[in-house]
């Protein structure tokens, strides 16, 4: 985990930190439904294959309210602001997508985007200092920032601006489609610090980049 410290000189001189001054910053991870042979859309675009259940939905709304922002990509954020607005206004929606487009509305989120011009539902335009944009923030004490689409985790990846990955791996392995890291040429070693198994089948695999945990 990383910390952050703030030190008045009093506290400098003899080499320890008040309590009241130090406070953790904000990780920012990539969370992502897989498939076992690592792609995250079929050929097609379909995504029902990686359509939750409602124990990982329920999950997914317990991980979202402990978020302080979202990092969206174009495509991401076009989708989530076409669905989420008014899911909530829907009397037939389960009660699990109903909390959800609730938490989604509330929270934080950064567009990084160049053909888009305007955004809502407490929505901050990025298109150019991406690090800058992302540090900033980042390094303010509060809850973590997730990252949202597989284009703009790459660029984040490339920046050195992801602390942790969040895989769902589903039990499927659909022979072809888009992979999750497409432009990971570099190799990063990882720690895995939780595995969990889902009634469902699938499993999340929590790993941070070392030195990030």
């Amino acid at each position: 985990m990383h910390r952050a410290c703030i030190l008045p000189r009093a506290a400098e001189a003899v080499g320890r930190l008040a309590p009241h001054l130090e406070y953790i910053m904000r990780k920012v991870f990539d969370a992502m439904s897989v498939s076992l042979d690592g792609s995250i859309e079929a050929t097609n675009g379909d995504l029902r294959w990686s359509f939750p259940d409602e124990e990982l939905h329920k999950h997914f709304n317990d991980r979202e309210s402990m978020i302080d922002i979202h990092l969206h990509g174009r495509r991401p954020y076009e989708n989530m602001a076409a669905h989420w607005p008014t899911a909530d206004e829907n009397p037939t929606a389960p009660i699990v997508e109903i909390a959800y487009a609730r938490i989604w509305k509330g929270v934080k989120k950064m567009d990084f985007a160049k053909t888009i011009k305007e955004v809502g539902w407490r929505s901050h335009l990025v298109s150019v200092n991406i690090a800058d944009e992302v540090n900033r923030p980042k390094a303010q004490p509060g809850n973590d920032m997730s990252v949202g689409g597989a284009g703009i985790a790459s660029t984040f990846m490339q920046l050195g601006l992801v602390d942790e990955y969040r895989l769902y791996v589903h039990p499927i392995i659909l022979g072809s489609g888009k992979p999750m890291f497409p432009h990971a040429h570099d190799k990063s070693n990882l720690k895995l610090i939780e595995t969990h198994a889902f009634g469902s089948g699938v499993v999340l695999l929590k790993l941070a980049n070392k030195g990030a945990a």
